[in-house]
């Protein structure tokens, strides 16, 4: 097995001294490789991945523009499908320290077990949360109850919550049904993150959660979250997805299941289209 780590990136060289070794730690010993995709950040990012992922299997995407955090997660999942193989997992984490990478095993052991989805969760016991206060401790608990309602998942609790492992298989089965639209929340802000669940689920994933703490006061970036981008991209995936209209749900797991069984073709709003291409370089 090869572990991916995605780490998708804007401006958080603050950060990428304290991350890259905490993964190089939690690892050290197994098979992996880190990718950072970075957004154009104007900061030294980049520089500051390349100076501390020597020494360790790290591969860095360029966007030359920042794109938003839909495409750089859907570039960082196109890169660690075509890279890897049957039995490979891909972690996926936020770059600004937040999230401790120690738990990155545990979530391999639920990988093994026959999740095909772990996801690092606040609400499991042992898991929870520090430095969340406030306006975004409200915004946090809201969102969970809102998706709940509309994307009831067995298995899953965390919505919210970016930090999970990917079973090869099931990102490559994504990529395959999907194709770009995979990942359609492109400009909404952080609504990819629920996107991807809902459309692992209409592919009959498996979900699973493991308890994660994270650590918001360790974060030394500003805030990259868009409120009103994101609440609209949960609204539309509402609209489209959600539980409020089961029939609908319903006729798009069967066009999928169909489409395995003929290889016939998928409904317009699904047909794949070319991945796009960005530039990447090789820390040795």
């Amino acid at each position: 097995m090869k572990i991916f780590v995605l780490l998708p990136a804007y401006n958080e060289a603050a950060s990428i001294p304290t991350l890259l070794p905490r993964i190089k730690a939690a690892l050290h010993g197994r098979n992996y490789e880190v990718v950072l995709v970075d957004d154009g950040s104007r900061d030294d990012t980049a520089r500051l991945a390349e100076q501390y992922g020597i020494g360790m299997p790290l591969t860095i995407l360029r966007h030359p523009i920042n794109r938003g955090l839909g495409e750089t997660i859907r570039d960082g999942i196109e890169y660690c499908v075509s890279a890897g193989q049957a039995g490979d997992v891909m972690v996926r984490m936020d770059c600004d320290d937040s999230q401790d990478p120690a738990y990155i095993m545990s979530f391999i052991e639920k990988i093994r077990a026959g999740a095909d989805v772990v996801v690092a969760s606040r609400y499991q016991e042992g898991g929870g949360q520090s430095g969340v206060h406030g306006y975004r401790n409200w915004l946090s608990w809201g969102a969970g109850l809102f998706m709940k309602a509309f994307f009831p998942i067995k298995g899953m609790r965390d919505y919210s919550s970016g930090y999970r492992a990917y079973r090869w298989e099931i990102l490559d089965r994504a990529l395959a049904v999907y194709g770009n639209r995979f990942i359609e929340q492109k400009l909404l802000g952080f609504s990819c993150t629920l996107e991807k669940v809902v459309k692992l689920d209409m592919l009959g994933a498996r979900f699973s959660e493991a308890p994660h703490v994270l650590h918001y006061d360790r974060k030394q970036s500003e805030s990259k979250m868009a409120s009103w981008p994101t609440t609209l991209g949960y609204v539309l995936l509402a609209l489209k997805y959600g539980n409020w209209c089961g029939v609908c749900r319903r006729q798009w797991r069967e066009s999928i299941n169909a489409n395995d069984q003929s290889k016939g073709r998928l409904p317009s709003t699904l047909q794949p289209v070319e991945p796009s291409v960005c530039a990447a370089s090789r820390v040795a």
